[in-house]
């Protein structure tokens, strides 16, 4: 069985003979827990498939395709030889008016200058914009785009933040990215704690949307 676990949330990839399916494509099952980890099968028994997955692995439930550009960090050891590395980034995702009102459903925050079209046109922003931490709660889907890690890494948690600043608003219906460079590591007895800086991007911006120095701890 394998598994990846983003910033806060997850990605479970079962075998399909463990789970009783027979689909062949991979489905992928999130999951609420933090640090980006992935641990590889342990047994695979068919070759991979041409997007490097095992062919005996299905996904749990719809999840976009990694990008060709992740990169593939193979444990702590490989970690730890990368600091002061940038790790890569993620695609650029839409935000959308949906988006936007099922954030505020969920967080309670239903501010008008993220809802209220008509009323935001002549608002400080001109339209509406996403909520601040709409933009961060990205960051799980965004690094399983940018990096993966496997190797001895059996698990992961989202261990806190440095430094968090939204630095310019995120208009509805723009596109926004995440880059991460990876600033710090320290091991401890099981596993290892990292350090990554985050930076959101707003396409056709100059200023980033978020920037945030995240921690995390990963677990052998």
């Amino acid at each position: 069985m394998g598994f990846q676990i983003g910033a806060f949330s997850g990605v479970l990839l079962c075998s399909r003979n463990l789970m009783g399916q027979n689909s062949s494509r991979p489905r992928v099952a999130r999951f609420s827990i933090a640090a980006h980890v992935r641990l590889g099968p342990s047994r695979v028994t068919s070759a991979p498939s041409k997007q490097g997955i095992p062919a005996n692995l299905v996904q749990l439930s719809n999840s976009p395709k990694l990008p060709d550009m992740t990169t593939h960090i193979d444990g702590i050891d490989d970690l730890e030889s990368r600091v002061g590395q940038h790790l890569g980034y993620s695609d650029w995702h839409t935000i959308t008016p949906e988006q936007v009102q099922k954030f505020a459903e969920a967080t309670g925050d239903f501010q008008w200058i993220h809802l209220d079209e008509e009323r935001a046109k002549s608002g400080p922003f001109g339209t509406t914009i996403a909520h601040g931490y709409l933009t961060l709660s990205l960051a799980p889907m965004c690094m399983a785009e940018a990096f993966t890690i496997a190797g001895d890494v059996k698990m992961g948690v989202n261990y806190g933040a440095n430094k968090l600043r939204f630095t310019a608003p995120v208009p509805v219906g723009s596109k926004v990215r995440m880059g991460a460079e990876l600033k710090e590591v320290s091991r401890f007895d099981g596993g290892a704690q990292y350090t990554a800086e985050l930076v959101f991007e707003i396409e056709g911006s100059e200023r980033p949307a978020c920037v945030a120095e995240c921690i995390y701890r990963a677990y052998t």
